[in-house]
């Protein structure tokens, strides 16, 4: 083994830079891709003797460790590849299934039964730091003074109420919000509902350059270590033994989306659906706007169902990709599994060969590269997969405080945790709203809305700058409020703004 010194002045082991492996013949590509392969596993080993106990020592090798040479080993072969774009077929008929084809009116004897093979998984592995705020983005308040945690524990406690079943809520943690969560939800303990958590992987980051894990130690700083996005979710419910102990209880079906997206609530139509058509994975899909342009979508590739995500896709083409007029629908990240099926697709190490996520990052001007995988990424591993479209109403993330004040406005009213649009809204659609970067953070966004915003005939909003709404303001079909570097605008309580653009400076003071 050769030993060297990588970009940041800290002992390694050789590892060839990506931009080197670029130029490489293919056959010198494998012996570097091997030398890479050694080259990690030293370094994992490495990270690994310094756990003292022995026993944990093993664990970490076998579950974390070999995980992550799986998929770093998986990275040096495809880290190049894309997809093949004459070989990329549309979705044929059967792939893609309209929610209307469903069916519905089943009786609640119908519902109680299937719903005793069904545990909810909730995704609760981020943080709520893009929004400002500390801790794990489920405790983010996001109506009614309710977080996004309560909102989901109201939904399984009111199915578990009404059908008198046990659906248990699943939860998986990052080493991020772990400790967090397990506080929180002790005030949900006699509120009807089992809660089980376990945690994803924790994988070490690698510098861009050299390829090699920053961390030395099993203890080093949070920051040389990163949780592997959700397509984590399968080996870390095998290797918790979460999995076998749905199974033990009798279940058989999961249903897997993001904590922030409220409208990810159980229906019986699809998980009926899938029983009856003995359909091992589901995934809702729904129709894009110019909004979801760069939103993975379903296709057929050499024979099978394949998520394509715009990271794969040739720079020639993603203009293609982009359009609504081809690929017509995304993903919407709400899955339906069955049970069995992922403890065969795990142990059979079938995602050895799942599509990877290159994300790059840049700490303190060093740049890092993060392996994840996607949930969404699996459904060619499993049999008879199809996607089914439902209705925009089933996907209605909150990723930011634009999505905060359609949520928190008069659009939507809440029903036992569900958050339902308001059927005086003549439109289907959610307005597009956009705020500025003074609205950027949560503890900012409060600061400058007096109260509730009557957003029902709104069409399109945007704020950039200075700007206050007060309490009770209505917005009506475009509106736009744009105050200039050291202007100042205050919409003042029950003002009505109907198609305008505000723009200067205004402030109206009482006396």
């Amino acid at each position: 083994m050769i030993r060297t010194v990588n970009q940041n002045k800290s002992v390694g082991y050789f590892q060839p830079s990506l931009a080197l492996l670029h130029l490489v013949g293919a056959e010198d590509f494998n012996l570097q891709a091997a030398a890479g392969s050694e080259s990690m596993r030293k370094a994992l080993d490495d990270i690994s003797a310094t756990i003292p106990d022995a026993t944990e020592r093993g664990v970490w090798r076998k579950k974390e460790g070999n995980g992550f040479q799986k998929l770093y080993d998986q990275f040096l072969r495809t880290r190049t590849d894309t997809v093949r774009w004459e070989a990329i077929r549309p979705p044929e008929a059967e792939m893609i299934v309209p929610m209307a084809k469903l069916g519905s009116g089943m009786t609640n004897e119908e519902c109680r039964k299937i719903a005793s093979k069904l545990v909810v998984l909730k995704l609760n592995g981020g943080l709520g730091t893009t929004m400002g705020c500390k801790g794990p983005k489920s405790t983010i308040e996001v109506t009614n003074h309710l977080t996004f945690l309560d909102l989901v524990v109201k939904q399984i406690q009111h199915l578990n109420k009404t059908y008198q079943v046990d659906v248990p809520l699943v939860l998986m943690n990052s080493f991020n919000t772990h400790d967090d969560t397990i506080k929180i939800i002790e005030k949900y303990q006699h509120q009807g509902v089992s809660i089980i958590t376990f945690n994803q992987s924790r994988y070490p980051r690698i510098y861009q350059e050299s390829l090699l894990p920053e961390a030395r130690d099993i203890k080093g700083g949070e920051e040389s270590w990163y949780p592997p996005g959700h397509g984590d979710v399968y080996p870390s419910l095998v290797d918790s033994g979460v999995l076998d102990k749905l199974l033990t209880m009798g279940k058989e079906f999961i249903f897997l989306s993001n904590i922030d997206n409220l409208a990810a609530t159980v229906s019986f139509d699809i998980l009926n659906y899938m029983m009856e058509h003995k359909n091992e994975f589901i995934m809702e899909v729904t129709d894009k706007t110019r909004a979801d342009i760069k939103g993975g979508t379903l296709i057929k590739y050499h024979g099978k169902t394949k998520l394509l995500e715009i990271a794969q896709v040739p720079k020639e083409h993603v203009g293609e990709f982009k359009s609504i007029k081809k690929f017509k629908i995304f993903n919407t990240n709400n899955l339906w599994i069955n049970l069995k099926a992922i403890k065969r697709v795990v142990e059979t190490d079938a995602l050895k060969t799942i599509d990877i996520i290159q994300n790059p990052k840049a700490v303190n001007n060093v740049r890092y590269l993060q392996l994840e995988t996607a949930a969404g990424a699996a459904i060619e591993f499993f049999d008879k997969a199809i996607g089914i479209n439902v209705p925009r109403s089933r996907f209605l993330p909150v990723k930011s405080t634009s999505d905060l004040l359609a949520v928190q406005s008069d659009l939507y009213k809440l029903d036992h945790g569900t958050l339902i649009m308001n059927p005086d809204r003549v439109f289907p659609s959610v307005p597009v709203v956009k705020l500025g970067d003074k609205y950027k953070f949560v503890n900012d966004y409060q600061k400058r809305l007096g109260g509730k915003i009557n957003i029902l005939e709104l069409d399109h909003l945007t704020i950039s700058g200075d700007v206050f709404l007060g309490a009770n303001v209505t917005l009506k079909g475009t509106v736009i409020i744009v105050a200039n570097e050291g202007d100042r605008i205050d919409v003042p309580p029950g003002a009505i703004l109907e198609d305008k653009v505000i723009t200067g400076h205004l402030r109206i003071l009482d006396h």
